[in-house]
């Protein structure tokens, strides 16, 4: 079971969030250590220890003395680290825009590179299914990127992937080029479906969220008709303006870029 992205220790009630504090300053702890500590009976502690265990939270280990029975030792695990404080969306802002910096089309060409290393995996993965297990298959692959990814299937046949967090909202705010590689990611692994981007979390909405169909291959849409190539390429292109608006606003504001054109 993955811990929800917006679950930090926060989010723990009181007396476990004082444990998992106190176990990741000692790097390790024994249960009457963490007793003395907080101040809580031993008998208490070992309560909350076997919750933290049981959510995979917690590691615990035998440490043998000299003598008696050997004791056990509580750690936290790599599990839990996502409860911690953590700046990697800073982090990786500075670094693009030290990137950006470096010359033109710099920050667009690492996107282009993450696009491309995505689409291979992904291709891996959706090869020989059908157009429907391919849909639920690629809402598994964003859901294990950190999306909160799934799918929803309309009497019409048409799908709707929604994304109910942005993994990557802190550089999407800032770098446009995040969402128009997005979006450009999910076009290059179902070439035979039409994807439009319908809800955006960049513009102030609640989630992401992308209508997905099978491409219209006749006549009438090769000419131009709905559902047409011209109408898929089109929105794309809206979607780049969108994005080269938001890194003109960034520039016009001293913020990070470089003048990046975004990935289309």
């Amino acid at each position: 079971m993955a811990i929800p992205a917006s679950t930090t220790t926060a989010t723990q009630p009181a007396t476990r969030r004082a444990i998992l504090l106190t176990i990741k300053q000692r790097g390790e702890a024994r249960a009457e250590e963490l007793a003395s500590t907080l101040g809580i009976t031993p008998s208490a502690i070992r309560q909350h220890l076997t919750a933290l265990l049981g959510e995979g939270l917690v590691a615990i280990r035998e440490q043998r003395g000299s003598a008696g029975r050997p004791k056990h030792v509580y750690s936290v695990t790599s599990r839990a680290e996502v409860l911690f404080p953590k700046t990697y969306g800073e982090l990786t802002c500075e670094l693009l825009e030290y990137a950006g910096a470096e010359g033109p089309g710099t920050v667009d060409r690492l996107f282009e590179r993450r696009r491309q290393r995505r689409v291979r995996g992904a291709e891996i993965r959706l090869a020989g299914k059908s157009f429907d297990e391919r849909v639920e298959e690629l809402a598994k692959i964003l859901d294990e990127d950190g999306y909160l990814a799934d799918t929803v299937r309309g009497d019409d046949g048409e799908w709707r992937i929604v994304e109910h967090n942005c993994a990557i909202l802190e550089v999407a705010l800032r770098y446009g080029q995040a969402c128009s590689s997005e979006i450009g990611f999910l076009r290059d692994v179902m070439p035979d479906a039409q994807i439009d981007r319908v809800s955006h979390m960049a513009s102030g909405e609640h989630h992401c969220a992308y209508r997905v169909r099978p491409r219209d291959t006749s006549p009438q849409a090769a000419g131009g008709g709905p559902g047409a190539a011209g109408e898929h390429d089109a929105q794309y292109s809206e979607y780049s303006e969108y994005s080269q608006d938001s890194q003109d606003s960034q520039d016009s504001q001293g913020g990070p870029g470089g003048g990046d054109v975004p990935v289309a």
